[in-house]
């Protein structure tokens, strides 16, 4: 993986889903018809009702499943997998891969897709449901798509929905309405989970849950000295490699979180708005969390996963310490930017 020019500052972005009219593929449009995976979303009827040509495309990836390809005029490109509004891919212009997806992912609907950026939604990691709950576990509906008002510089996008139905009340019996939206921008992948409660506001009850975007980044080699998250120093975090259901509190005492010794896995509380991976390359993935995110999870699974471990380190967008809780008609909003930057040249 290498860099791509410097960062820039993310967009300001509306605190709730949006839909948006469709006109000219160079016009930042979202048409508003849905169209979701049922017998009549064939890939065909995907790219009549919401392909932008040179922007937005649909296609089958792999298994077969429905994916939404989005590539920038400078040759980035991202796909994301109809099943699980699953970010699998996000490449560079020059072909350098950012995320990573396991050897063992699965691409036929038996189990959530292990790799790229899963969501977890309504619930991160064990609970009273499956573990990190069903979002990436069910297909989520196209809603939309978009490029940017600049002809010049368009941002191609794909919105999703995913609304209760007879699986998720199985599990969790709440009126909800969520949207998720992936942008492609010239330096930045922009990720926005929204989340309504779709509760009447005067006799209607508020909903809770946790959640989290479970970004698996490419590295060299983890037990490389290069591979490390900076920007967590001195924060608390929960060690949940010493014991997962009752993790010990414990403060990050050294700079820089390493890897390849052991198992990592620790949710650091009321975390900075940015944490960098640098990869071992000689650049850094910063994991932004620009709205709505209060904690960061960094997880590698050392031998859990012998064949892939030295592979990626994971640095995740979450909300986790304490649950979001919603009030009826209101919507919760979250961001997260991924930027990849030239740490030699930027000495981060």
């Amino acid at each position: 993986m290498r860099a791509n020019g410097a960062r820039a500052s993310p967009r300001a972005a509306p605190t709730h889903p949006r839909h948006k009219k469709h006109r000219a593929p160079s016009i930042r449009a979202i048409r508003a018809s849905a169209i979701g995976p049922s017998a009549k979303s064939t890939i065909d009827a995907l790219n009549e009702k919401f392909a932008i040509p040179g922007s937005v495309t649909f296609e089958n990836g792999r298994g077969d499943l429905p994916t939404a390809l989005l590539t920038h005029k400078n040759g980035s490109t991202s796909r994301v997998y109809l099943f699980g509004a699953t970010v699998t891919s996000w490449t560079q212009p020059s072909g350098d891969e950012v995320l990573y997806v396991r050897p063992d992912a699965a691409f036929d609907k038996t189990k959530p897709i292990g790799g790229g950026a899963p969501l977890c939604f309504p619930q991160f990691g064990p609970g009273a449901m499956q573990q990190h709950g069903f979002a990436r576990n069910v297909d989520w509906e196209v809603i939309g798509t978009s490029a940017d008002v600049n002809p010049d510089d368009p941002e191609p996008a794909v919105m999703m929905r995913l609304k209760p139905n007879e699986y998720t009340r199985a599990m969790w019996d709440e009126a909800f309405e969520a949207t998720y939206e992936v942008t492609l921008r010239r330096e930045k992948l922009k990720m926005e989970l929204c989340v309504k409660n779709t509760n009447e506001e005067t006799s209607g009850k508020a909903i809770d849950f946790t959640a989290a975007i479970h970004t698996y980044i490419e590295v060299t080699d983890c037990a490389n000295a290069g591979v490390f998250a900076r920007g967590l120093s001195g924060k608390t975090y929960l060690d949940k490699n010493v014991d997962a259901n009752d993790p010990p509190k414990k403060v990050q005492d050294s700079r820089d979180v390493f890897f390849g010794l052991d198992l990592v896995d620790r949710v650091y509380l009321d975390t900075e708005p940015e944490t960098l991976l640098h990869v071992g390359s000689g650049a850094a993935v910063s994991v932004e969390n620009t709205a709505g995110w209060t904690d960061t999870v960094i997880w590698n699974p050392h031998t859990n996963m012998k064949e892939c471990y030295k592979n990626f380190c994971c640095v995740e967008s979450a909300a986790v310490s304490r649950p979001v809780v919603v009030a009826p008609g209101k919507v919760w909003r979250a961001e997260t930017n991924l930027t990849v930057i030239d740490v030699v040249s930027n000495d981060v």
